[in-house]
């Protein structure tokens, strides 16, 4: 196993539902190429589809040079150390809250917005930080050994136009008094298990808080698009082999059904808007 993570690394993150891993994942100059490269797609992304930045979510669907970051052994490394050699891309997302009006991240589990399309649900997220991630500027916070559950009861957000979702585990599911601090560094990450409560707040500071959100699976989890609300979605075989039969996406070619999809959509809300 090629794995970069201890046994003392691997037992906490299977005891915890996340790891921070306070080195750097990359080498610099691969990092600094990732965060240039990011700066002129965040540009673009707001641009095109007005959107805050927030909501940039799978960009390696549209822009294929991220599978130069995705599949890179330094990631890939980390990742095997958890679910073993075969691994699949699940997905991405550049979360990047702007300095001062940054929206909050509701408490959620990731695979309770998955649903039943991973058989088994065993997420790992590498969260990669752009730039520094800080209390006060919105870093993520993580509820340890909630990774047991993953299908908590979800209410309706209060605040739906300052939140990244709509929805948030019900308050009374939820002890913060047992949060804990996602504290990075640029190119450090933290690892954090699908089923996992985890949040973070506004960002009201003067520093911007980015992260990468790496998202695999291991290729003996069974993906079922039929399932998924979101047509056209695609997963990728990063390493090894294929184990439960899935149909993975081209990493050198766009995922031109996504693209023409989100564009119609994007087109429809535009006219209902008026």
């Amino acid at each position: 196993m090629a794995g970069r993570l201890s046994p003392r690394q691997v037992n906490s993150f299977r005891e915890e539902g996340y790891l921070l891993f306070d080195q750097p994942v990359f080498p610099q100059p691969k990092f600094d190429a990732l965060k240039n490269h990011f700066e002129h797609k965040l540009i673009e992304f707001v641009e095109t589809t007005g959107q805050s930045p927030e909501h940039f979510d799978v960009p390696h669907f549209e822009d294929v040079k991220l599978f130069d970051w995705l599949f890179d052994p330094a990631v890939l490394n980390i990742v095997e150390s958890l679910i073993g050699p075969d691994i699949a891309l699940w997905s991405s997302h550049f979360i990047s809250k702007p300095a001062g009006v940054g929206k909050r991240v509701p408490w959620h589990e990731d695979s309770a917005y998955w649903g039943k399309v991973l058989d088994p649900m065993e997420v790992v997220t590498v969260w990669l930080a752009i730039d520094p991630s800080r209390p006060e500027n919105g870093c993520m916070r993580v509820i340890p050994r909630t990774h047991h559950g993953g299908y908590s009861e979800y209410e309706p957000v209060h605040d739906a136009a300052t939140s990244v979702f709509h929805a948030e585990i019900k308050a009374s599911k939820v002890d913060e008094s047992r949060a804990v601090d996602c504290v990075l560094e640029p190119n450090h990450c933290s690892i954090h298990h699908a089923k996992v409560i985890h949040g973070s707040t506004a960002n009201t500071s003067p520093m911007r808080r980015c992260g990468y959100t790496m998202r695999y699976v291991p290729a003996t989890s069974q993906f079922r698009p039929g399932d998924f609300s979101i047509g056209a979605f695609q997963i990728y075989l990063a390493r090894g082999q294929d184990r439960a039969g899935n149909t993975y996406g081209d990493p050198t070619k766009p995922n031109e059904a996504w693209i023409h999809a989100d564009r119609e959509s994007r087109r429809k809300a535009k006219l209902l808007a008026g």
